[in-house]
């Protein structure tokens, strides 16, 4: 085993160095979709595994310091030293942890409990039920037409139309300006940008293989960077929802049950 690989198993089973509870943000690698069945809603879930974590905590910003906002530095997965700079080599050796393929930083209101050579790990930031924010990178197609990128209609393809079907149509050149504006829905490339996915439910967690499933599709090709956050819209976990025992009739006056036989009175 080499020396990083010694390293990163040491920080995965130092249960005291792992990052409290109340940081709920994790990187991950996307394995791809599954489906799982759920002993609790007798259901399947379409779900997407990610590999989450572990995480180790690079830096921490404080509003104190000359950073003047509360952030805190994540890194995941293994990297090679000759990729990295020397700064990023010397901020990883301050933190103690290994050459980083990965490094984001994700802003915090608190940075209490929370300091470098941490570990963030999917056990401890998230249970199934919890309902969290996908960020990833969108597959990149290419140059697209505005059909397929922004959702034409398309011209009339009778009347003398030649080959204009799929056309933009007019780009507004005898307007008062005489040039297209900015921002002005053209072909061009497709994908490749930032999304966010709200919502998403946690199926079920796997702590030994550093494996979450979450409910649907999350943004980004097999093997892509995502960055799992505690939902940031005001329902953040499953509620069950209990049925009342007492059943009514259409006129909404209650059913008594029948007796059953033997029941005391």
């Amino acid at each position: 085993m080499s020396e990083q690989q010694t390293t990163i198993a040491a920080t995965e089973n130092d249960g005291a160095k792992k990052a409290p509870a109340t940081f709920r943000a994790i990187l991950g690698e996307k394995i791809g979709m599954t489906q799982i069945f759920h002993p609790k809603d007798q259901n399947f879930y379409d779900v997407t595994v990610v590999k989450a974590g572990p995480c180790p905590i690079l830096r921490v910003k404080t509003v104190e310091s000359k950073d003047g906002y509360n952030a805190v530095q994540l890194g995941f997965g293994q990297g090679r030293e000759k990729s990295c700079s020397k700064a990023e080599l010397g901020q990883f050796k301050k933190a103690g942890v290994p050459a980083m393929r990965y490094v984001r930083e994700i802003r915090v209101c608190d940075t209490k409990g929370l300091e470098a050579g941490q570990t963030v790990v999917v056990d401890g930031a998230f249970k199934p039920g919890d309902y969290v924010d996908v960020q990833g990178i969108c597959k990149g197609k290419g140059f697209a037409g505005v059909m397929k990128r922004h959702n034409f209609k398309g011209l009339p393809a009778s009347h003398g139309a030649s080959d204009k079907q799929r056309s933009p149509g007019s780009l507004a050149s005898r307007r008062s300006l005489g040039r297209v504006m900015p921002g002005q829905r053209m072909a061009g490339h497709l994908g490749n940008t930032k999304i966010s996915t709200m919502k998403i439910e946690v199926v079920s967690i796997d702590p030994e293989k550093n494996l979450i499933y979450l409910a649907g599709a999350v943004p980004g090709p097999r093997g892509g960077l995502v960055t799992i956050f505690e939902t940031v819209k005001p329902k953040k976990f499953r509620t069950e929802i209990v049925k009342s025992a007492i059943k009514k009739d259409k006129m909404g006056n209650i059913i008594k049950a029948a007796a059953k036989p033997g029941a005391k009175k």
